[in-house]
């Protein structure tokens, strides 16, 4: 069994290199000066929720060369502003890896708080961020009240960057303590005259009324954000002064909302932006008010910003199944897909297209000419999915409309000034054939245009037009006289062996009457060329009298005889001596070698038995459309001469590699038949073949089939669910989109559509235990894998009488997962249990182990106590689904991966279907291989699986088991 995993992962724009560098988190308000500060503490930064400090810098140092304290303090107490901020930088760097530096304070507070340079207040306040500022029982440090005057100095300071960043430091404060004497000061700042200053003194009024003792500290600041948000003129500001009210006091930011919703539109993108998240939260609350906020969101949808459109259209989606709302969002992301050039815009707004195709299609179905035009864009990606979008799309309405798009973008292709035209073009010739496939009506007007393209010199893109051709002649009779026509027509054409092969298959098969049948003969033997295909320098054995003769004239005389070249051009060699003879050379002749001949002597005899198989299915069928038996033994004669032909240059020394014994069975196999055919042999040729073809494409109709019903969304409703009648209700105050929600809802719960059956067996599954039961700590974890991360739910149980202190989960990672948070200390009482959770980012489909251990004090013992874990493994088979590809698509990454793993089998299972199911259970793989292709009992099994995993890798296995005698395998 071999076994293959490609890595076709890209990550856009994120650093995921396995660096010892931590994640540095940037937030930048995009509406305020830029300050160095305020990319660093930023209060939308990641919040520091489950950390052990709360910073939202991390930065890595080496602590192999830590700098000495007292290096650091002395430059801290010179006068040198640079030594000063190098000094501040490596304590900032210091304390953020573990160092606690308590003797460093009061030299900061004497030297660095009066310091007037901008950097070293910036660098200031980092360090009073992340300083410890409570003792171990959760009070304040007395030496942090030396502090307070100085950053209360900052608040009333005269440069208004000092102040900005004083406010923006102190939304990172979690002390009430050090936070209550600068309040007058805060609140005096909401009314400054700079912008700067009242956006963050607003953001940090917000910052403190969360705090859990905020609302004593503030009782009014709603109501005097509330007034602020009525004056306020400033657009940064005012989403600021919203934000706070709808994050700390609903109602007020609904009713201020609802007096102006006549003005939402001509408010700042940014505060739009609030509005709506402000709309999603008090719709999920309350689906019942949802008419109320439909209007603005209509509104908003004509706002020149695209990022507001694009979140108006997502909340319309998810507040409304209606139709108008839906049309209106797709319509939304239609504009938005041609208006923006930006490559990664394009392809999250088609994911959002894709997500309304899944659940509102006949909608969609609408929309498709609109999104079709994303094909002008020159990225492969969009126009790839794009045209995955537009195929499931297609209805008898639009067909025709799609199809003629897709030829006119076939025939742009052919212009090839871009690189990438086959590539493109053969993605188009693929979604032409699913429509036609779909559509058989609509063969007939593409099957002719995209026959001109066997002979291109895209190879994958010609071999798709061999194998739409092949389909279509079978599905599409009325068809068959023309394409065999414009076959042979263009037959010369061909340069590619593969898709020589597949024509001549086709040839061979659908020839059906007698002008059909000589004219493939006849084509087939122009591509050859005059026979023999090689001439040999010394042929037959001459007297002795002759040879020396000529070999005599050689001495004077150049004696010059034609020979045929590997690509078929004449060219002449001459006798220099007595025994040796000078390389060919090239000679100008008129006579044009076939394709067929230049693949042959280049030695292709894989396509030499393919030529052999089909003039003998052609003489096969002459022999039951010719009444003359003259002429079919004629051409049965010529048939013969050009196979042996082959056979004898295969055999010969003229090419350097003989032909192999397969192909040489297979050509002396249609000798056998033509010197004495029978009547059964010539059923297996002219009628089996074809019935197989027939029985492949059934498969593979049946295949698709299957596919679409288990993406078919089955859903049940219970026989006791309420049912409203839409026709009952009252429909006083409702707008025409309300009341098509009503019926949309109606019909999802008739439906079943908005039950959800809970997997709480496989929720069972993922508990694991920790510790021992005998353990004084028990703990389990609940295991939750996500797409990028995993979520561990660890309950822990103080199984003791006592209390545990500074208890910490430290949790260490193997493989390619990374720990996102800190661990953070607990205080465990007596036979009480906490629930603490960790945050694991994945950034491959590598196994990985997470492994750790509780550590904890209690007052008794002062010593740390460590309980060691048991192993968490991650397995692959959480980021792998079963998926499917076409074989060509398979074989293609099959060749292109550079390595394989071929993997023994071991096994007591007897039977090899048995094995193959097994396998597929146990890699939740997908299996390509026909179901007919496995019927049958040979001893011996072939499959391809396939498998795609949440990064975008793909997973492939070969399966090829032969059961041996009595050994299990």
């Amino acid at each position: 069994m071999s076994l293959i995993f490609a890595d076709s992962l890209y990550w856009g724009g994120t650093l995921t290199s396995h660096s010892s560098y931590d994640e540095i988190w940037l937030s930048l308000d995009r509406s305020a000066p830029l300050h160095p500060l305020d990319l660093v503490n930023s209060p939308t930064a990641p919040s520091g929720e489950g950390m052990e400090k709360t910073c939202s810098l991390l930065v890595h140092f080496d602590k192999g060369t830590p700098a000495l304290a007292n290096e650091i303090k002395e430059a801290l107490e010179g006068n040198d502003d640079a030594a000063k901020i190098d000094a501040m930088k490596k304590a900032v760097m210091l304390l953020l890896n573990g160092e606690t530096l308590p003797q460093l304070f009061i030299t900061i507070v004497r030297y660095v708080l009066p310091s007037e340079d901008h950097t070293v207040q910036k660098l200031l306040l980092l360090y009073l961020e992340i300083i410890e500022k409570t003792d171990s029982k959760g009070k304040i440090l007395p030496e942090m009240i030396l502090i307070c005057q100085n950053l209360r100095n900052n608040l009333q300071h005269p440069n208004e960057y000092i102040r900005g960043v004083t406010l923006r430091f102190l939304c990172r404060l979690n002390e009430t303590e050090i936070i209550e004497p600068l309040i007058p000061s805060i609140l005096a700042n909401l009314e400054h005259r700079h912008p700067y200053i009242r956006r963050n003194a607003i953001l940090a009024v917000m910052a403190i009324y969360k705090l859990p003792q905020g609302e004593q500290l503030l009782i009014d600041a709603p109501e005097m954000i509330e007034k602020v948000l009525s004056t306020e003129a400033d657009q940064s500001a005012k989403r600021n002064a919203f934000l706070m009210l709808f994050t700390c006091a609903q109602e007020r930011a609904v009713n201020y909302l609802l007096t102006h919703v006549d003005r939402v539109s001509e408010w700042g993108e940014l505060l739009q932006m609030v509005v709506l998240e402000l709309i999603r939260k008090v719709c999920r609350a309350n689906k019942g008010e949802k008419g109320k906020y439909i209007k603005i969101i209509i509104s908003l949808l004509n706002v020149p910003s695209a990022a507001v459109i694009y979140e108006c259209a997502g909340t319309l989606v998810s507040l409304s199944s209606a139709p108008t709302a839906i049309k209106a969002a797709a319509n939304t992301y239609s504009q938005l897909l041609l208006s923006q050039s930006d490559n990664n815009v394009k392809l999250i707004v088609l994911d959002r297209l894709n997500e309304l195709k899944v659940s509102h299609r006949e909608i969609m179905v609408d929309m498709i000419m609109d999104v079709l035009r994303a094909l002008s864009s020159p990225n492969h990606d969009i126009r790839r999915k794009t045209l995955d979008i537009v195929l499931d799309l297609i209805t008898p309405r639009n067909i025709n409309e799609v199809v003629l798009t897709l030829k006119k973008e076939v025939v742009k292709t052919q212009s090839g000034e871009l690189e990438k035209d086959g590539e493109y073009r053969q993605m188009l010739i693929q979604a032409i054939h699913s429509c036609a496939i779909k559509f058989p009506e609509v063969a007939s007007t593409v099957v002719h245009l995209l026959m001109d393209f066997l002979g291109d010199s895209n190879v994958a893109s010609a071999m798709d037009v061999a194998v739409f051709v092949r389909e279509i002649i079978e599905t599409n009779p009325k068809l068959r006289v023309s394409i065999i026509t414009r076959l042979l027509d263009t037959f010369y054409q061909i340069r590619s062996a593969r898709v020589c092969a597949c024509a001549l298959w086709i040839i061979s098969e659908y020839c059906l009457s007698l002008s059909e049948v000589e004219s493939g003969i006849s084509t087939i033997k122009q591509c050859l060329g005059d026979l023999p295909f090689y001439m040999a320098s010394e042929e037959g054995d001459a007297n002795d009298s002759s040879k020396k003769s000529q070999q005599v004239n050689s001495i004077t005389v150049s004696s010059k005889r034609p020979a045929i070249l590997a690509d078929g051009t004449y060219a002449t060699q001459s006798a220099a001596s007595e025994t040796a003879f000078s390389p060919p050379t090239v000679v100008n002749t008129t006579l044009t070698s076939g394709n067929l001949r230049s693949l042959l002597l280049t030695g292709d005899f894989f396509l030499g038995a393919v030529v052999a198989c089909t003039l003998t299915k052609l003489v096969l069928r002459l022999s039951e459309v010719q009444p003359s038996k003259s002429e079919v033994n004629k051409a049965s004669t010529q048939v013969l001469l050009i196979i042996v032909s082959m056979l004898q240059l295969g055999q010969s020394s003229f090419l350097p590699h003989p032909i192999d014994n397969d192909s040489s069975d297979r050509i002396v196999l249609c000798i056998r038949l033509l010197c004495n055919p029978g009547e059964e042999i010539k059923k297996i040729w002219l009628q089996s073949c074809r019935e197989s073809f027939v029985q492949m494409l059934a498969d593979k109709q049946l295949r698709e089939t299957e596919e679409l019903k288990a993406k078919a969304q089955v859903s049940h409703a219970q026989p006791d669910d309420l049912i409203d009648f839409y026709h009952l209700k009252s429909r006083k105050g409702m707008s025409q989109l309300e009341l098509e929600d009503e019926v949309q809802d109606d019909l999802k719960r008739a439906t079943g559509e908005f039950i959800k059956e809970g997997d709480d067996a496989n929720k069972l599954n993922r508990i694991l235990q920790l510790t021992g039961f005998s353990d004084p700590v028990y703990a389990e974890a609940y295991v939750t894998v996500n797409h990028y991360d995993i979520v561990l739910d660890v309950t822990v149980i103080n199984r003791t009488k006592e209390t545990l202190q500074n208890l910490c989960l430290e949790l260490a990672t193997m493989g390619d997962l990374k720990l996102v948070e800190r661990p953070q200390n607990y205080t465990l009482a007596p036979e009480s249990s906490k629930q603490i959770k960790a945050n694991i980012k994945v950034s491959s489909t590598e196994t990985g182990v997470i492994f750790g251990n509780i550590v904890y004090e209690t007052s008794n013992v002062m010593e740390r106590t460590v309980i060691v874990l048991n192993d968490i493994h991650i397995d692959i088979m959480d980021y792998i689904s079963p998926a499917v590809c076409s074989d060509a698509a398979f074989r293609t990454m099959w060749a292109e991966f550079e390595w394989e793993n071929k993997v023994a089998v071991n096994t007591v299972i007897q039977d090899e279907k048995e094995f193959l199911d097994h396998i597929i259970k146990s890699t939740n793989m997908k299996c390509l291989t026909a179901p007919s292709a496995l019927e049958g009992d040979c001893g011996f099994l072939a499959a391809n699986l396939y498998a795609k995993s949440v990064f975008g890798e793909d997973a492939l296995v070969n399966l090829s088991i032969e059961k041996q005698g009595d050994a299990p395998w």
